[in-house]
């Protein structure tokens, strides 16, 4: 039962490696929603919650998942200074049940600094199908406090937890101080061989099988391009139907809003301003980002849920290093698919400064939720011929998109390295979790909540007020020109240079805020509205009454693929880094590159007209 946390009540801290169900169990407890996954640095900060234990109100703290109290990471920082406070009353340290070895070394660490201990073998269920039986009692005299066994998943065995936990609180349980050796790593194997009986016959080598089949060199690499183009093919395929029932749908209401504005004599400029303006902004953003973000969230957290994701973390660890980067680098880069502005915060996991760095400044590289839209609308508009195959042919254009992206990103981590970054890469021990059965139902809901309206409330804060500026921008007339017709005529020249025009570069600059509105704000300028529009059906005939060649289809997903991140992501790199500088260094970094791969392509295509 939860209650308000009290701070005179005690606190009992929950510690262990990434990986042993630590999280499970204690939202298993307390009823909260910690996100678990599988790889390393998910709880980068601690969670608290209250509860009541053998009729005590207690404060359960979360720590985050560390291998050792020698702390190597920010995250085992955080666990080895809350654990050397003496601030628990009670420490509950949470240990794989097939993996005793590596959790008893850092049991046997903490055990140095207090004897107020439990021991939870969590996931005795996956290692029971490894044949993998821990005896508790052997581990209780040899540890000297008490030992329980748990399955969080399925809430077995709390009530031996919750019993032991009120032994250490009231006293009754008297542990016994045993010696730690210098090695606890040794001490640990040793304890672990006496408390464990392994079968043999039971023992699958399925997994290591399968392991080696998706880590090798080439067929994992094979397989994470299919997987990948799965995923975006399921993404392309099923979201624009949706997409364009709900744009209809949405702009079907601001219609509505508009005839009951005009019926009670609301001013034809606030009316224009607010429903052309800041709601068309608004429904053009969650018409777009809605259906793909609900379908792309919940594949990619089932990956991850799966425990594929740190298999595509170990694929890509050597390109890292040869980066001189962190290897961590692979699953921050893989968050930035979602969201390069939750891909910068997961870059929290990295250790080193400079590797952060390295992190933050190039997660903008791969494509967010945001420039799917507008990639998807330009290689379907002019790359694709025939209806069977527009879904195929898309996920496959995409996925070349992703390793154009990937390949980016190594090439400017290890230009950073030698350059203003100048280091050597980091070890980065990296766990490769069981393949677990997915929890759909969690999964979706995660992803929904978690993911999906997060992502979108944040750039819907974002877009209204800016549709309200690009309006302003669009019905403000100077000498017989709107405000936006002379900055399109202004950056015409520059856009011609680049294999582009005023208008892309003009759309780029006002979707800053969000990169969703860039392919509304493009048709708004090309059709000489004032509003944004709701015509994404007739793109490819706006785009080639305007001129719009090969060229310009692919200097301009170029440009979309590298260019600054969005006003939401760049307020996080401040944030993150703490420096004007180095934000800038992120604004500007891809956007140099866009800029010069566009005048690669234009530059080379001028040579064949």
């Amino acid at each position: 039962m939860k209650r308000r946390m009290d701070k005179n009540t005690p606190l009992i801290a929950f510690a262990g490696n990434p990986n042993v169900g630590k999280s499970t169990l204690f939202n298993a407890i307390t009823g909260m929603k910690q996100h678990t996954g599988n790889w390393t640095g998910k709880t980068v900060e601690t969670a608290k919650a209250s509860c009541r234990i053998g009729g005590v109100n207690c404060t359960l703290v979360d720590l985050p998942g560390c291998y050792s109290l020698e702390a190597a990471s920010p995250e085992e920082e955080n666990a080895r200074d809350f654990i050397q406070s003496g601030k628990a009353a009670c420490t509950v340290v949470v240990c794989d049940a097939s993996c005793l070895p590596r959790s008893l070394s850092l049991a046997l660490q903490i055990l140095r600094h207090t004897n107020r201990v439990v021991i939870c073998i969590n996931l005795i269920d996956e290692a029971a199908r490894k044949g993998v039986y821990p005896d508790a009692a052997v581990l209780e005299k040899a540890l000297g406090v008490q030992v329980v066994t748990t399955n969080a998943l399925r809430r077995r065995g709390l009530d031996r937890l919750f019993c032991a936990i009120s032994g250490v609180l009231s006293g009754t349980f008297v542990p016994t101080r045993m010696p730690i050796s210098v090695d606890v790593f040794s001490q640990a194997e040793a304890i672990a061989r006496d408390a464990v009986v392994w079968d043999a016959d039971t023992v699958s080598a399925k997994r290591f099988k399968l392991d080696r089949f998706l880590t090798n060199r080439f067929i994992g690499t094979a397989v994470m391009l299919l997987l990948l183009g799965l995923v975006f093919y399921i993404t392309v395929t099923f979201a624009n139907y949706p997409s364009e029932l709900l744009s209809r749908l949405l702009f079907g209401l601001l219609e509505h809003i508009k005839t009951l504005l005009v019926s009670v004599e609301v001013s034809e400029g606030f009316t224009s301003a607010l429903c052309d303006g800041m709601l068309a902004t608004l429904f053009r953003v969650v018409a777009v980002m809605l259906p793909p973000m609900a379908i792309f969230f919940p594949l990619f957290t089932l990956l991850e849920d799966l425990g594929y994701l740190p298999r595509v973390a170990f694929n890509l660890d050597s390109a890292f290093c040869r980066c001189n980067a962190c290897g961590k680098q692979a699953l921050t880069m893989c968050m930035g698919l979602g969201c390069t502005a939750v891909g910068v915060t997961g870059c929290r996991i990295i250790e080193t400064k400079r590797e952060r760095l390295i992190a933050v400044l190039t997660n903008s590289f791969m494509p967010c939720n945001g420039k799917f839209p507008t990639l998807i609308a330009i290689i379907t508009t002019f790359f694709v011929t025939g209806s069977m195959v527009d879904g195929v042919f898309s996920a496959v254009c995409l996925v070349g998109i992703m390793l154009l992206a990937v390949g980016s990103t190594f090439l400017t981590s290890k230009l950073l390295s030698k350059t203003i970054l100048k280091g050597d890469s980091s070890s980065f021990v990296l766990e490769l979790p069981p393949f677990r059965r997915p929890r759909v139902g969690q999964v979706i809901i995660r992803s929904i909540l978690d993911r999906t309206v997060y992502v979108l409330g944040r750039a819907a804060m974002v877009a209204a007020p800016a549709g309200l500026a690009i309006w302003l921008l669009a019905n403000i007339d100077i000498a017989g020109a709107s405000l936006l017709a002379h900055g399109v005529e202004l950056l015409n020249p520059i856009g011609k240079v680049l294999g582009l025009d005023g208008a892309i570069l003009m759309a780029f600059m006002l979707a800053l805020p969000a990169n969703e509105l860039m392919v509304p704000l493009l048709m708004m300028i090309y059709m000489g509205s004032g509003a944004m529009t709701d015509s994404a059906w007739q793109l490819g005939q706006v785009l080639a009454d305007n001129g719009w060649t090969a060229v310009t289809a692919v200097n301009t997903i170029l440009l979309m693929l590298f260019h600054s991140p969005c006003t939401t992501a760049l307020l996080t790199i401040k944030k993150e880094t703490g420096s004007i500088r180095w934000t800038a260094v992120a604004f500007l970094l891809p956007s140099a590159l866009g800029v010069l791969l566009c005048l690669l392509v234009n530059l080379t295509a001028s040579l064949f007209r």
